[in-house]
C-alpha cells in the first residue's frame, strides 16, 4: 500500500473523543427527557386528585339540589338571621357557617376525601339556601380543598 491509500485510511470513521461526546449529549438528552418525564407524572397525580374530589363534590351538590326546599335544614342556623343590615356580610363574620367543616351541616367519607356541605337560610336573599360543599383531601402531607357553592330558591 502506497503512503496516500494509508493517509485516506486514517481519516475514515470517528476517533474515540468525538463518540464520547455524542454520548455525553445523548446522555445528557435523556436525562432532561426523563426529568420532564417524571415532572409529567407527578402533575398528572395532582390533578387526579383534583379531578377525583371535585366529581366528588358535583355529586353530593346534585344531590342536595334535588332535594326539596324544605328538605334542605340548616342544623346549625348560622344563616338565618345572621345579616340583619342586609349588606351580605353575616354580622358575626361567620360567613353564615358555609367555611365551618368542624360543625358542617353534614358530612361523609368517601376513601381518602372528606365531604362536608353547609346550608346557610335566606342568603343571598329572603326565600333563598345557600348550599357549600367542601371536600377536603390530603395529599403528600398537605390538606387540599374545593368549595363549591350554589344558591336552591323556595321557587325551585
Amino acid at each position: 500500500m502506497s503512503s496516500r491509500n494509508m493517509s485516506k485510511l486514517k481519516q475514515e470513521g470517528f476517533t474515540l473523543i468525538e463518540i464520547l461526546i455524542a454520548i455525553a449529549i445523548l446522555a445528557f438528552g435523556l436525562l432532561a427527557v426523563a426529568t420532564m418525564q417524571v415532572r409529567a407524572i407527578k402533575t398528572n397525580a395532582i390533578a387526579s386528585g383534583i379531578s377525583q374530589g371535585l366529581t366528588l363534590g358535583q355529586a353530593k351538590v346534585e344531590e342536595l339540589m334535588n332535594l326539596s326546599y324544605s328538605d334542605l335544614s340548616d342544623t346549625d342556623f348560622d344563616g338565618t338571621g345572621q345579616d340583619l343590615d342586609d349588606d351580605g356580610v353575616d354580622d358575626d363574620d361567620d360567613n353564615f357557617g358555609l367555611d365551618d367543616t368542624a360543625g358542617a351541616d353534614g358530612s361523609e367519607a368517601k376513601g381518602r376525601y372528606t365531604i362536608y356541605w353547609n346550608i346557610a337560610v335566606d342568603e343571598p336573599v329572603i326565600s333563598s339556601k345557600t348550599i357549600r360543599v367542601i371536600v377536603t383531601w390530603t395529599e403528600k402531607g398537605r390538606n387540599k380543598n374545593i368549595k363549591l357553592d350554589f344558591v336552591k330558591t323556595s321557587l325551585s
